[in-house]
């Protein structure tokens, strides 16, 4: 009788694993490049554009990132984002938006960590300052991640 129960709580403990593994995807070896909708930010124009994610999945983990946003006319947003015609002209929304660029580069560094492909999104949270980004980039993992599907 005691190997009877032993067996049955081995069968229900590995059907119990079995059925908590049932979410899982699994994606093959490779990089993948995704990209998100073009969003539209504030009444301002402040988080207009989208986002490019170029990620590198190795054994079913998330092992190197990139995240870059961009302009809806596809210009990258780096050091000139938040100038205008090419100069400083209002020094608070240049440091807005130079902190925006800096949070953004967070999300592929959290996504590493995380290195779990399907639950990432619920590992990694909004950055202040980067907010409209982090739409772009959850979005474009997902588009990555739909290529890499086995």
């Amino acid at each position: 009788m005691r190997r009877f129960i032993a067996v049955l709580l081995s069968v229900m403990l590995m059907a119990a694993l079995l059925c908590a593994c049932g979410g899982s995807k699994n994606y093959r070896d490779g990089t993948y490049t995704g990209k998100s909708q073009v969003f539209q930010g504030d009444e301002e124009g402040n988080g207009d554009g989208y986002g490019v994610v170029t990620l590198t999945i190795k054994d079913n983990a998330i092992t190197a990132c990139e995240f870059q946003t961009y302009e809806p006319d596809g210009t990258l947003k780096g050091d000139d984002y938040g100038k205008v015609d090419g100069e400083i002209k209002n020094e608070d929304y240049y440091h807005k938006a130079q902190q925006a660029i800096k949070g953004s580069a967070k999300y592929a560094e959290m996504l590493v960590t995380s290195g779990n492909p399907n639950t990432f999104e619920n590992e990694i949270d909004a950055i202040s300052g980067a907010t409209f980004s982090y739409n772009q980039f959850i979005d474009a993992v997902y588009d990555a991640l739909a290529k890499a599907k086995e």
